[in-house]
């Protein structure tokens, strides 16, 4: 089972818990179920991971470890989802963020081209950060919410269907 694969991998919690960086979150860590994977837990730790990957700011996995406490889901499947948004895919999701914040906005969508400054920074947040954000937030609360009732529909239907071949494979000795 998918559990069972995931445990190994899963790191120790004690250690987790006496790291000095992480001692700022005191008594928050003890929570079993930031550290157990059971159905609502899973559900919850996908949707926190998903909706942290399309925050467009630095260290998303922070928040998506106090967002994790918050909702006690899953610690590491919360900060593992967040790295659906990295290096790589970043620049690509981040855009169809922008022209899909630009859709629900009914903007225009505007050609800029991309500068390392500050000043470009100030100019494109005035121009494009708003449909950017839009998007970025709608599109992290679409995806977040229908991979929660995704995750959580999906385990019912697979313990459904395991108690069902159990129930068979009793009947049939």
């Amino acid at each position: 089972m998918f559990s069972a694969w995931l445990q190994r991998f899963k790191p120790d919690t004690e250690k987790l818990r006496a790291h000095k960086s992480l001692q700022m979150l005191g008594p928050a860590l003890h929570d079993a179920n930031l550290w157990h994977f059971n159905r609502r837990s899973a559900r919850n730790a996908v949707a926190v991971g998903l909706f942290c990957a399309f925050l467009p700011i630095p260290f998303q996995m922070v928040v998506a470890a106090f967002l994790a406490i918050s909702f006690h889901a899953y610690l590491p499947l919360s900060i593992a989802l967040v790295w659906i948004t990295n290096p790589l895919t970043m620049p690509v999701i981040f855009y169809l963020c922008y022209v899909f914040g630009n859709f629900l906005l009914g903007l225009p969508e505007q050609h800029f081209a991309f500068e390392v400054s500050w000043s470009w920074l100030a100019q494109s947040a005035q121009t494009v950060g708003v449909p950017f954000l839009t998007g970025c937030l709608v599109a992290g609360v679409l995806t977040a919410s229908l991979a929660a009732f995704v995750m959580h529909h999906g385990w019912r239907y697979h313990v459904a269907k395991r108690w069902q071949r159990r129930r068979l494979s009793r009947g049939q000795r």
